[in-house]
C-alpha cells in the first residue's frame, strides 16, 4: 500500500512537471501585465511629473503621497467610497435576500417578473447613468417629479441636494439583480423537505426565513458581497456621468479622484500617488472580505467516528 501510494505521488509530481511548458506562456503573460503597470505607477509616484510643466519628472520621494493625504479631497475620496461600498452593499444584499425569498413562491407571471427584475443588470454602466438622470431624477419631467407634485413638494434638484444618495440609488438598482440572480438560486436549491418539516411543525413564514433560509443564504450572501466590493470600489462611469464628483467633492470616490489628478489636471505624479494608495486600500478591503467569506464557504472539518465514540 505505501508504495502504491509512493508511485501514484510521483505520477502527480511528473503530469505537474510536464504540464509546466504549457501553462507558462499564459503565466508570463499575466504576470506581466500586471507587474509592469504597477512598476510603472511605482516609478511615477515618486515623481514630479506635471504634462503641463515644460521640466520633465523629477524625483521627489514621498511628497506626492504627502501632499495627497494632506489633501481634503482624499479624505473626502475615502469616505465616499467607504460610504458608496457599505450603503451599496447593504441595499443589495438585504433587498436581493428579500426578493429571492419572495420569487421562490409561485405565482401567475413569476418567469417575467424575474426577467424584469434581472434586466438592470445587463444595462451598461452609462446608460444606466443617463436614464437616472435624465429619465428619473430630473427635477422637472422625470418619472419621480409627477408624484411629487401630487404631493405639492417642489422640484428637488437630487444631483445638486442629495448627490451621494442618488449615487448610491443608481448603483444599488444596478446591482441589485445580481444579487438577487445569486440568491435565488441558493434559495432553489434548498431542500424542500426542511420546509415542509417546519410548516408541519407549525413554523410560520418568518420563522422559516429566519432559521432555515437565511442560514442556507450564509455561503451565497459571502460571494455577492466579495464580487460587488470588487466592481464598487472602482466605480467611475456612473459618477463621471451624473455628477462629474461634485458638487465639490461629495461625490468623489478614489477611482474619480485618480482620473481627476491625472486627466483633469494633468499631474501625473499625483494621479499615480493616488493609484497606488487605491490600490493598497481595494486590497485590504478584498483582504477582509476573503477572509470572512473564508470562513463561510469552507466547512467545519469532519469528526473522526472514532473520536465521536
Amino acid at each position: 500500500m505505501p508504495s502504491t501510494v509512493f508511485e501514484a505521488s510521483r505520477t502527480a509530481d511528473r503530469r505537474r512537471v510536464a504540464s509546466v511548458p504549457f501553462i507558462a506562456p499564459s503565466f508570463v503573460l499575466l504576470f506581466a501585465s500586471m507587474i509592469v503597470p504597477l512598476v510603472i505607477t511605482l516609478y511615477f509616484s515618486v515623481e514630479h511629473y506635471n504634462l503641463l510643466s515644460a521640466n520633465g519628472p523629477k524625483f521627489t520621494g514621498l511628497n506626492n503621497y504627502l501632499y495627497l493625504v494632506r489633501d481634503p479631497a482624499f479624505v473626502d475620496a475615502v469616505v465616499n467610497s467607504c460610504l458608496i461600498l457599505a450603503s451599496v452593499l447593504a441595499l443589495t444584499v438585504v433587498g436581493g435576500t428579500l426578493l429571492a425569498w419572495l420569487y421562490d413562491q409561485t405565482f401567475p407571471g413569476s418567469k417575467v417578473a424575474r426577467l424584469l427584475v434581472i434586466a438592470p443588470f445587463f444595462v451598461m454602466p452609462t446608460v444606466n447613468a443617463l436614464l437616472w438622470k435624465n429619465l428619473l431624477f430630473h427635477p422637472l419631467y422625470g418619472f419621480l417629479a409627477f408624484p411629487l407634485r401630487l404631493l405639492h413638494i417642489g422640484p428637488i434638484d437630487w444631483f445638486g441636494r442629495f448627490p451621494l444618495l442618488a449615487i448610491i440609488i443608481i448603483l444599488s438598482w444596478q446591482w441589485l439583480p445580481f444579487a438577487f440572480l445569486i440568491l435565488l438560486t441558493s434559495v432553489q436549491s434548498m431542500d424542500a423537505e426542511q420546509k415542509e418539516a417546519a410548516l408541519i411543525d407549525g413554523a410560520g413564514p418568518w420563522t422559516i426565513f429566519w432559521h432555515l433560509i437565511l442560514p442556507h443564504l450564509k455561503r451565497p450572501i459571502s460571494v455577492v458581497i466579495m464580487v460587488e466590493a470588487i466592481f464598487l470600489l472602482s466605480a467611475f462611469a456612473e459618477i463621471l456621468i451624473t455628477t462629474a464628483g461634485g458638487p465639490g467633492t461629495a461625490t468623489t470616490n478614489l477611482t474619480f479622484l485618480v482620473y481627476s489628478l491625472g486627466l483633469l489636471q494633468f499631474d501625473i505624479g499625483l494621479a499615480s500617488a493616488g493609484g497606488v494608495v487605491a490600490v493598497v486600500f481595494a486590497n485590504i478591503v478584498a483582504l477582509f472580505l476573503i477572509r470572512t467569506a473564508s470562513r463561510n464557504l469552507n466547512p467545519p472539518a469532519a469528526v473522526p467516528e472514532e473520536a465521536e465514540a
